[in-house]
């Protein structure tokens, strides 16, 4: 499995803005002594190996958020604000008005956007948002909460809010993800 580049430059941007240029230069020289992977430049066509990725996110972390994972929802509600505000990559994707075809059909399309592993179903009925990971062979924790956070965060754009239950989690040993979300108005 491979991640696309512009998870990357998404975080270069996010953290540059919070911390400095300086910072983060010095971050990703570290990370290139560590993985001559991250001496090469990355652009947003770029396909990270999975493996590499995690290296980078467990960096992250460690510099910036003194080894707290679940900054991992975090990165996905900054990434839903990057990339689908006006001026962002996909905000075109916001064009869909109805819930249920923006569920059905862009949050799927938005994980092969991303990432070229593992398929994303996304079913809404009832007022439930039904979201379902298979196939992912790295169980790392960052894919459900960084989902989980571009899910609350783009879903905000409908004026809702969300109730997360968690059905099955790679965290807590099963295979795939499920989670739903009940709606709310905001």
């Amino acid at each position: 499995m491979n991640v696309k580049g512009t998870v990357f430059l998404t975080g270069k941007v996010t953290i540059t803005e919070a911390f400095g240029e300086e910072r983060w230069k010095s971050f990703m020289d570290k990370l290139a002594a560590k993985d001559k992977f991250f001496s090469n430049m990355i652009m947003s066509v770029t396909l990270i190996p999975v493996d590499k990725f995690i290296i980078f996110l467990d960096g992250l972390c460690n510099e910036y958020f003194n080894g707290d994972r679940n900054q991992y929802l975090m990165f996905g509600m900054v990434a839903a604000k990057f990339a689908l505000s006006p001026g962002g990559p996909y905000q075109s994707h916001l064009l869909t008005k109805d819930i249920k075809q923006f569920v059905e059909s862009v949050i799927p399309k938005l994980w092969t956007t991303y990432y070229d592993g593992g398929v994303l179903t996304a079913k809404f009925e009832n007022n439930v948002v039904h979201i379902k990971i298979t196939g992912i062979k790295v169980k790392y924790y960052y894919f459900e909460l960084c989902l989980m956070g571009f899910f609350q965060q783009s879903i905000k754009v409908f004026g809702k809010k969300t109730v997360a239950t968690t059905v099955r989690s790679i965290s807590s040993g099963d295979d795939d993800i499920y989670y739903k979300y009940e709606l709310k108005n905001s």
